[in-house]
């Protein structure tokens, strides 16, 4: 598809930015997202139009650099589409995540600005390797750069790394990640050079074929560290040699897993993990909590920064020893279990068995007792009569996916008028579009941002309310 109406702009000048991390700038009573800039930038671009009032566009020049404009420290940013924002300092991006969330809450959430009190954002200690997980894909289909393209000798066309945005095809072959301990580059590196020394094949994403389709990396602020391969045929002798060479070279692999996945998608949660070496699991710990997470469990991928989010919950939720507290999208129960030794009792709801299967065995390996797990869709299980059988909370904890609550959980929450809500969101539009609703009944008493996601436009949000009723 050609570009319509591309026009060459000077003097466009950056003053904020978007949730997706591109830099933002109005002309002619026209706004313009342009990538790779920060607010305080000056420049030139080629623009051209994305909608009726909305237009992209490409720097050709930079007048003036914005003061938080920094060195990105990756040599693939701007390629890889993962870390949009290590081109602006870090203090300024507290500075626009905080803006981000108060924007939600006043002009989604429909909070005046009079009685909003957003609580200054709480920064990750770790602004790189923070990440837990880091999940890698292979590829016959690499994504050539400009630099590269300009290499009188082009690499080979094997990439394994990440996909470029919006091409489900075309990944970017990574040499470094700064997102995780160098250990991740040790072995994708390795596993890369011995696929390519014996002539394996790399997944062919549109002709759904070949050996090597992806790898996960995990690891545990304990030194724990697990890696999964995920083979697009199964070839015994060609898995059994990928295998050996990673149970052999990296003694730091405490688990070490495969799966082979035949099917046209990625997902694996319907697939067997077959453990080649060490347990099907490690071992992750908060406040002295152990919590074990395995190959399909989800676990929040800054661990160090997850341990002040759930603080920010359990402050805000003000248990006390009478309470029954409902904690809803549960997963696998980090969060019920991190408050349930101030509680009556807690019942976690969640949609993946897998994770409350992983929810019950957390709790039996810290010894609590007063945990209750349900598996279904939401609106399925969070139904009157579960409030019958379980009992009526008295604190309710939600921490749904990006998507947000469905409207029959807002509905049966302001059915049920519990005196406190706490809201922990990975998207504040989502959070603040529910609030909306509760507001019938509810009033927003505090925000507190999280930062779990340095480089990126992303940011948790937790807030706290409260019915008069």
């Amino acid at each position: 598809m050609g570009r319509s109406a591309v026009k060459i702009i000077s003097g466009l000048e950056i003053f904020d930015t978007s949730s997706d991390g591109w830099g933002i700038c109005r002309h002619d009573d026209l706004v313009y997202f342009i990538p790779g800039t920060v607010p305080g930038d000056v420049i030139e671009a080629e623009t051209w139009k994305v909608r009726r009032k909305f237009w992209s566009g490409r720097v050709l020049h930079y007048q003036k650099r914005s003061e938080d404009r920094v060195n990105p420290a990756c040599a693939h940013f701007g390629s890889c589409g993962g870390c949009k924002w290590q081109n602006m300092n870090y203090a300024a991006q507290l500075r626009f995540k905080e803006k981000m969330v108060r924007d939600c809450l006043e002009r989604i959430g429909g909070i005046e600005s009079a009685g909003l009190d957003v609580l200054p954002i709480i920064g990750s200690k770790n602004n790189y390797a923070y990440r837990n997980r880091l999940d890698f894909s292979f590829s016959s289909r690499r994504w050539f750069t400009e630099a590269e393209m300009n290499m009188e000798q082009k690499p080979s066309g094997n990439a394994l790394g990440f996909h470029v945005p919006r091409m489900f095809d075309r990944i970017i072959d990574i040499q470094r990640c700064h997102l995780m301990p160098p250990l991740n580059d040790e072995v994708r590196n390795g596993v890369r050079s011995l696929a390519l020394k014996n002539g394996f094949s790399f997944y062919d994403h549109k002709a759904k074929s070949g050996l090597l389709r992806g790898m996960i990396i995990r690891t545990t602020t304990t030194g724990e560290c697990m890696v999964m391969m995920m083979f697009g045929e199964d070839h015994p002798e060609h898995i059994q040699r990928v295998m050996e060479y990673l149970s052999t070279s990296f003694n730091f692999i405490t688990s070490l897993l495969y799966v082979v996945n035949l099917k046209a998608n990625d997902t694996m949660y319907d697939l067997d993990v077959v453990t080649y070496a060490g347990q099907g699991y490690i071992t992750e710990e908060m406040e002295g909590l152990k919590f074990r997470v395995g190959p399909k469990s989800f676990y929040q991928t800054n661990p160090v920064q997850a341990l002040e989010l759930y603080k920010v919950a359990r402050d805000f939720a003000r248990i006390q020893e009478p309470d029954v507290v409902y904690d809803l999208y549960t997963g696998t129960g980090t969060i019920a279990n991190f408050v349930a030794r101030r509680a009556k009792k807690v019942i976690g709801v969640e949609s993946v068995p897998e994770a409350i299967e992983a929810a019950k065995e957390n709790s039996v390996l810290n010894g609590i007792q007063n945990t209750s797990f349900y598996a279904g869709e939401m609106r399925k299980i969070f139904t009157r009569d579960f409030v019958l059988l379980n009992g009526k909370p008295s604190v309710v904890i939600t921490d749904p996916p990006r998507a947000g609550m469905d409207e029959e959980t807002c509905r049966l929450l302001l059915e049920l008028e519990t005196p406190r809500i706490v809201y922990v969101s990975c998207n504040p539009s989502t959070q603040a579009r529910d609030i909306r609703i509760l507001g019938e009944k509810y009033r927003l008493l505090r925000s507190q941002p999280v930062d779990m996601f340095p480089h990126t436009a992303h940011v948790e949000n937790v807030v706290e309310l409260v019915t008069d009723c």
